[in-house]
């Protein structure tokens, strides 16, 4: 197609031939490893990157996505059209800590923050060992497990705005809650993280890590394909809870199965397809919803097209 020649080039002006692949297939990009094709997969590797992507989507007038590892995302099988910005720990994983202050690039994977507050004497962030996101995901959607979640740590975060400009956001203005922040209707792209964290014990924290990381490994499914937990917890309820009273542990569309070690995450099998899996979502639903009279909500972020 014409236009993706001439975006080539124009992103050639800025970026290595490395930072973007046309016809990029998504199962390669998300944990779930399931997806159709991005028009064009992007990796920015600064602020400046992206407000010179944004302010080419706008030129072009083409659609644009933003992602983090890819990890709380079902791509659809007929993929994304236009451009998808995707933060790695390769080309926007730095981090930096001074004092009790850690920043870190959005690229950078919560694992890697949490063990990088550990070294340094700093606690604050041993729920997040376990949590298969970046922090601009974690930041996104509030990530939390355990005894923590990011808006109790957060400080500051820098942003681009769609118009390509550099903002920042105090911690107490991203209107963080339940899996949600005020970056889910701003459109901004986060670009780093600082984190304001407290000083303790490098054993204590470490062994806390170690504690949750064993919880984890016992209890999810790790050895499978998927976006983490598939439903919000409902008012009251735990989802897992209620999907396997629903008798509905190993029920399975295609390639796509409820856990049978944990009720309340949807894995892939092997050869899933985006409609298998939202066909079985629609299913524990409806089924959840019949037993228990509760109706259950999506966790994971769901896009492309059908």
């Amino acid at each position: 197609m014409l236009w993706e020649e001439t975006f080539g080039a124009r992103l050639e002006e800025f970026l290595r031939p490395e930072q973007f692949i046309f016809h990029a297939s998504m199962n390669e990009h998300t944990t779930f490893k399931i997806g159709g094709a991005a028009d064009v997969l992007i990796f920015p590797s600064s602020a400046e990157d992206i407000s010179k992507i944004f302010k080419l989507v706008d030129e072009f007038k083409l659609p644009c996505v933003v992602l983090g590892n890819g990890s709380n995302v079902l791509v659809r099988d007929k993929g994304i059209r236009g451009v998808v910005v995707k933060f790695t720990e390769k080309f926007f994983g730095g981090m930096r800590c001074e004092g009790q202050r850690l920043t870190a690039c959005a690229g950078a994977k919560l694992k890697d923050v949490s063990c990088f507050a550990a070294e340094n004497g700093l606690t604050g962030m041993e729920f997040a060992v376990g949590i298969p996101g970046s922090i601009g995901g974690a930041i996104f959607m509030n990530a939390g497990a355990y005894d923590g979640e990011m808006k109790n740590t957060v400080a500051s975060v820098k942003a681009v705005t769609r118009g390509g400009e550099l903002v920042e956001f105090s911690g107490a203005s991203l209107d963080l809650g339940y899996r949600h922040s005020i970056f889910q209707e701003n459109g901004c792209a986060i670009c780093e993280v600082e984190l304001i964290l407290q000083r303790g014990n490098v054993e204590d924290i470490k062994r806390k890590m170690d504690d949750f990381t064993v919880r984890r490994e016992s209890k999810q499914p790790l050895d499978l394909p998927s976006a983490g937990s598939t439903f919000k917890r409902p008012k009251g309820h735990f989802a897992g809870t209620l999907i396997d009273k629903a008798g509905l542990k190993g029920l399975r569309v295609g390639g796509a199965m409820v856990s049978e070690k944990h009720a309340g995450f949807v894995v892939n099998t092997g050869g899933a397809t985006a409609r298998d899996v939202l066909t079985l979502i629609d299913e524990v639903k409806r089924r959840v919803c019949e037993v228990h009279g509760v109706t259950l909500t999506p966790e994971v972020r769901i896009i492309g097209e059908e």
